[in-house]
């Protein structure tokens, strides 16, 4: 990178985290007592600050709100058993960030702002990260927004890139029913499936609503035309163990996103020893190989939910059961993780980045 940014800090007179019970967090409520702001004008980011956590104010006409230009990752800090702090793999959320950015006709964040800011912010947050507890992490919430104030459709030449944190507890902390979803579309090849921005997540709403109503978690969502390939479940990628072997729908068309975690399961059961398959997979498939008793776990990947097991898999009236006591692959899986972001076993594949 060409010039080095100078981050300005101002501190909070005073810290909110007193008022905070580390032992019932739920997820994404409370906010630590800084965050990161920088603005992108005349072709570059400037104004680049870590501050008190406080109300943004803006104009009406401010693009974002009219046509969209949102975009987010989700990261997570830990803090080892050893009272050190880690962020798991920021490096990959930073490439997605840019990708996504990209698709969507905005500026890339350079590596300073993105990384060094987020340390940085971390590292005067620190006390924020919760210890001592599984599945309790700092999320890290890194988005950027279109800043123009003049109504048109076009791309703004203003934006607002913006960091916060916030320290939480389990994701989903209990098993989950899922419905195939036939009706409505998520992603369709084209379009804007594997970015990570905020009309994919309004566009989902409606769905995930009415499989709550019918007394699931969350929709596993299908292709556009036939509704018979599988994508991802709207917060996490989706994984099943077939004949002893991890099959996840592949991302050639762009439907989906990369998930972080997911990259990184894949690698953990490979090196579990497990064959893992990328490929397009139709939902038949997997009710025939559930009927011949072949299929055995299904299981989300996710940043904020990392393995979240799936109890259930439902497709028109046919419901998949799955004993959740009796996932073993997925149960392996997620004890690596945490053994790893907790620093119990060795970080071989050096996806903790030390604050």
């Amino acid at each position: 990178m060409s010039h080095h940014y100078n981050i300005s800090v101002q501190k909070a007179e005073s810290s909110k985290l007193s008022q905070v019970d580390f032992n019932k967090l739920p997820f994404g409520k409370h906010f630590t007592d800084h965050m990161l702001e920088a603005d992108y004008a005349n072709g570059e980011w400037t104004n680049v600050s870590i501050r008190p956590y406080q109300p943004i104010s803006f104009d009406p006409s401010l693009v974002a709100l009219h046509y969209g230009q949102a975009i987010f990752e989700g990261i997570k800090a830990y803090k080892a058993d050893n009272g050190d702090s880690f962020i798991f793999r920021p490096d990959e959320n930073f490439k997605r960030f840019n990708i996504s950015a990209e698709r969507l006709c905005m500026p890339v964040v350079p590596e300073e702002i993105f990384i060094e800011g987020m340390k940085q912010l971390i590292e005067l947050d620190n006390d924020w990260i919760p210890s001592g507890k599984k599945d309790y992490s700092l999320y890290i919430r890194p988005f950027m927004f279109a800043t123009d104030t003049i109504i048109g459709v076009k791309p703004s030449e203003k934006y607002k890139f913006l960091i916060i944190l916030c320290p939480s507890g389990p994701y989903y902390a209990n098993p989950m029913k899922i419905k195939v979803e036939e009706t409505y579309t998520r992603a369709a090849p084209g379009g804007v499936g594997f970015s990570k921005n905020a009309g994919n997540y309004a566009g989902s709403l409606k769905a995930a609503s009415e499989a709550v109503k019918n007394g699931f978690d969350q929709v596993l969502w299908t292709d556009a035309f036939e509704h018979k390939w599988l994508q991802e479940v709207g917060t996490m990628n989706v994984f099943f163990i077939i004949n002893n072997v991890a099959v996840t729908p592949s991302l050639e068309d762009g439907t989906i996103l990369e998930g972080v975690t997911r990259k990184s399961a894949i690698t953990l059961l490979h090196d579990m020893g497990l064959t893992v398959e990328e490929r397009k997979i139709n939902i038949d498939e997997l009710v025939d190989a559930y009927k011949q008793g072949k299929f055995t776990e299904a299981f989300g990947t996710g940043t904020a939910a990392t393995i979240s097991y799936i109890k259930q898999l439902s497709y028109g009236n046919f419901d998949m059961h799955f004993d959740t006591d009796k996932l073993t692959v997925a149960s392996e899986l997620k004890e690596r993780f945490n053994n790893i972001r907790y620093g119990v076993t060795a970080d071989t594949h050096n996806w903790m980045v030390k604050i």
